[in-house]
């Protein structure tokens, strides 16, 4: 009698503990809040538009992927955006490398430390028309941030391009050749 009420214990908690998994990852979850964007499968396969630092209180390093839709955009300078283009920006931690700058006459070298988060642009001139055409999300360890006041944010600094750069179709970032 004490085995099976080892084992239905045992298979009780296991059975808990898968189910706290599937529902920590439910689909609502996958999705940024507002504009329902999630994180493309296959993005680290993109191809690279650009890089940035990010000094200040981000104090990051980042890498633009695009889509082949907004690659094909970028490098013909077509503004705006198709629909189906989709950016992807991934943020790391910007650090000094004590391990590379033991090679160099001095300290030199800055790499991308652990990762920050990950940003995703969509174009969906209908969907998103009430963000110029756009749709936000930003993702923390492969799932979407929740925080509605911070995805509303994206399009409120996107929208500053406007006042500077009319054809800049929202997107800080240019093809670097």
């Amino acid at each position: 009698m004490k085995r099976l009420s080892i084992s239905s214990l045992a298979f009780a908690i296991l059975s808990f503990g898968v189910s706290a998994v599937f529902a920590a990852q439910r689909p609502e979850d996958q999705r940024s809040p507002v504009y329902g964007v999630k994180l493309p499968e296959d993005y680290r396969d993109w191809t690279l538009i650009s890089v940035a630092h990010e000094a200040g209180r981000n104090n990051d390093i980042r890498a633009i992927l695009g889509n082949d839709i907004a690659v094909k955009a970028f490098r013909a300078g077509k503004r705006p955006f198709p629909d189906g283009s989709v950016i992807v920006r991934l943020a790391w931690q910007y650090q000094s490398s004590s391990r590379n700058d033991t090679v160099f006459p001095a300290p030199q070298s800055f790499v991308a430390g652990p990762p920050t988060n990950i940003q995703v642009s969509v174009k969906d001139s209908k969907r998103y028309a009430a963000s110029g055409g756009w749709g936000y999300g930003q993702f923390e360890n492969g799932m979407a941030n929740q925080d509605t006041m911070l995805t509303q944010s994206c399009f409120a600094c996107h929208v500053k391009l406007d006042a500077l750069e009319k054809n800049a179709d929202l997107v800080f970032t240019a093809y670097s050749q």
